[in-house]
């Protein structure tokens, strides 16, 4: 089974029930245009292969990527577009889009006049030869524009195998002759549609004819303002085509667009455009709504939201597990704004479970790679569940097969994980590489190193403070999604950037050395010593930190001081990557001679042992658990009261159970 089959909606099911619920609303129903947010690699491009693979059988679709290398003017999005919805399925008669063709095709290629009289009389010569010479070339007029856009119709990144088969016939059953718009009944084709235009509130000129002239003139001779209302008018042609099509009988109640990368230049006009158009259709006009079931995905917060903290939109972020019209229709703000059409949908990471799954899936089927099926509790820990960091893990571990037993050889394999070579395509680079620029695309060299040094510090905000020129760092990163969820006090970099930031970190030591010292001294003036010593932890100095813990031992209650420690212990590190546990701990046992079993020495140990522990990269497979149980056994012996906190603290690593085994929405 090719990766992603069957798996792009594992853990976000509510996003099927809503499309389904839309697709099956009546024509005129409102419906959302839902908006999937996160970060790259957060699995939104997925879940459009799997509503395509889902939905594509039974209902009209269209797809296109926004994030491609060429320009996608709106004109040409719309084109796109209705050229896929034109495709006929066995359940429903073939969807025609004659106005916005007649759009496209009147402000497509200058008219030749001199005056807009001249123009209204030769305008239906003209627009039939422009017609002719298109179909001559293409075979319908809306197939030229594949020529210019089909760079934005390629299938969503890591779609399956199902989902390609089903687009690629898509494509292949709309290639067909259109009739002409301006053939047949001496032109009522093309008087029909230049009747709606004429019409239409934009235009100026009540005159059909003319009004495809005025078309003709925003396109080649118009302002900004009258480019902007030429797109506003073929998107409104747009809707009232497919609102015509819903009208016809044996047609689809909804159709359902497919939009990724939307966070996009091109991307965020064609948003603009499409929710205004609704909006002064269905609000404004009162006209009943269109048809439209849409999915968007945006990998960064878009600037007509305000400000990227949310302050100041109307919309609380919602999880996609439990997404339905209920839901929208519950939350969304008043219908005099056009924010009432969004519903904004942040994706969550994949729980221990989504992985296990997604790792049996992949890796299960081949009876060399089945024994690595036990790494899911490192994959998880390492990736933070990050859809495409997991799915780049498990390619490195089919590309580069690592000792299969678990052992000291598989850990001490994984240590240099990110350092393994990744094949993509034609082009191999190392795991840390590949993530990373996919991560931090626009980010050049310069700011990938200083934001290492930032994430140095586990409350980013203070790590951008201090050690990076102004504030924009931090507003860039917050606007891309790379902070853990939205719910989050401390705002901190997702686990998986941040583990691969602090890798490349480790290799400048004295960057490293100078961040933490920073930060701790920062810490040490706010009074707060959890964070100082976390810091101290990161900077090796385990005597000072062991000494404050000991110190704490006595002072607070047991569930507090455990609380304190596992916070401090959770500290990043730069040991060798050669070693495995057991080898790095031992490099770490204090310099002096063994003495009698006290606090302090047994803290000591403890400390040691949890800072390697809570690094997947350097104990894999959680091999220091009994000893963590041990020293909290042995702490319990040690004091004299409150000893049952311990006692548990010992009994949960000694059975561990990942805490987020079963996920919410995040």
């Amino acid at each position: 089974m090719e990766p992603g089959t069957g798996m792009g909606l594992r853990g976000r099911s509510g996003i099927l029930s809503l499309v389904d619920a839309c697709l099956k609303e009546t024509p005129a129903a409102e419906r959302p245009l839902t908006m999937l947010l996160g970060p790259p690699g957060s699995g939104a491009s997925e879940a459009h292969s799997a509503l395509m693979e889902y939905f594509g059988p039974q209902y009209p679709f269209a797809f296109v990527n926004f994030g491609g290398a060429q320009s996608l003017l709106p004109r040409y999005a719309l084109g796109l577009l209705a050229r896929q919805l034109e495709r006929k399925l066995p359940r429903y008669g073939r969807s025609h889009f004659p106005l916005l063709s007649l759009g496209l095709l009147a402000s497509d290629q200058e008219l030749r006049m001199r005056s807009l009289a001249e123009g209204r009389r030769a305008v239906q010569r003209q627009l039939d030869q422009f017609q002719q010479e298109n179909e001559a070339r293409h075979g319908d007029y809306l197939a030229a524009f594949f020529e210019v856009g089909m760079g934005a119709v390629g299938m969503p990144e890591g779609a399956s195998t199902a989902a390609l088969a089903l687009f690629q016939d898509a494509l292949r059953r709309g290639r067909r002759s259109m009739p002409s718009l301006l053939g047949g009944r001496v032109g009522s084709r093309l008087t029909s549609g230049a009747q709606w235009y004429g019409r239409h509130p934009m235009t100026r000129s009540g005159d059909p004819m003319e009004a495809l002239v005025e078309l003709n003139l925003w396109r080649h001779e118009g302002d900004e303002n009258e480019q902007e209302r030429l797109d506003l008018v073929l998107f409104s042609a747009f809707l009232e085509d497919l609102r015509r099509n819903t009208a016809r009988n044996f047609m689809p109640r909804s159709y359902l667009l497919l939009l990724d990368n939307s966070h996009t230049a091109y991307g965020r006009r064609f948003l603009d455009l499409l929710l205004r158009a609704r909006h002064d259709e269905t609000v404004v006009a009162g006209h009943t709504s269109d048809p439209l079931t849409v999915v968007a995905s945006s990998n960064r917060w878009l600037p007509r939201w305000g400000a990227a903290t949310g302050d100041s939109w109307p919309w609380q972020l919602r999880g996609p597990d439990r997404a339905s019209l209920s839901d929208w229709n519950a939350h969304r703000p008043t219908r005099d704004s056009e924010d009432t059409w969004w519903y904004p949908l942040r994706l969550r990471d994949l729980n221990l479970d989504e992985v296990r799954i997604r790792i049996e899936l992949q890796l299960g089927g081949h009876s060399d790679l089945a024994p690595l099926t036990r790494l899911t509790p490192f994959v998880h820990r390492l990736t933070g569940g990050l859809p495409r960091a997991v799915h780049q893990v498990l390619d490195v571990l089919r590309q580069s097969g690592p000792p299969p037993d678990s052992g000291p050889q598989q850990d001490r394999w994984l240590r240099t994980l990110p350092d393994r070579p990744l094949r993509s395509g034609e082009q191999t680079a190392t795991l840390a590489d590949t993530a990373l620029s996919h991560l931090l695309r626009d980010f050049d060299d310069s700011e990938r190193a200083t934001l290492a040094e930032c994430a140095a510090a586990r409350d980013f905000s203070v790590g951008t403070r201090l050690l990076s020129p102004g504030d924009a760092l931090f507003g860039e990163i917050r606007s891309r999604w790379l902070l853990t969820g939205p719910l989050a006090v401390v705002p901190v970099l997702h686990p998986w950037l941040r583990r691969l930031l602090l890798w490349r970190l480790a290799r400048r030591p004295d960057a490293w050395d100078t961040a933490h010292e920073l930060l701790a001294e920062f810490y040490r003036g706010e009074g707060r010593p959890v964070q100082e010593m976390y810091h101290q932890l990161s900077a090796g100095r385990t005597d000072e930190v062991t000494a404050h813990l000991t110190r704490r031992f006595t002072e607070v209650p047991a569930v507090q001081w455990i609380s304190e420690f596992n916070a401090i212990t959770a500290a990043p590190n730069r040991l060798p990557t050669e070693y495995g546990p057991l080898e790095l701990l031992a490099g770490l046992r204090p310099r002096r001679p063994e003495r009698v079993v006290d606090i302090e020495s047994v803290i000591h140990t403890l400390v040691t042992t949890r800072w390697v522990w809570s690094d997947p990269l350097a104990d894999p497979a959680m091999r220091l658990n009994d000893m963590i149980a041990d020293g909290y056994t042995q702490l319990s012996q040690l004091r004299r009261n409150d000893i049952v906190a311990l006692f548990n603290e010992a009994e949960r690593h000694r059975h561990w159970r990942d805490p987020q085994t079963a996920g919410g929405e995040g």
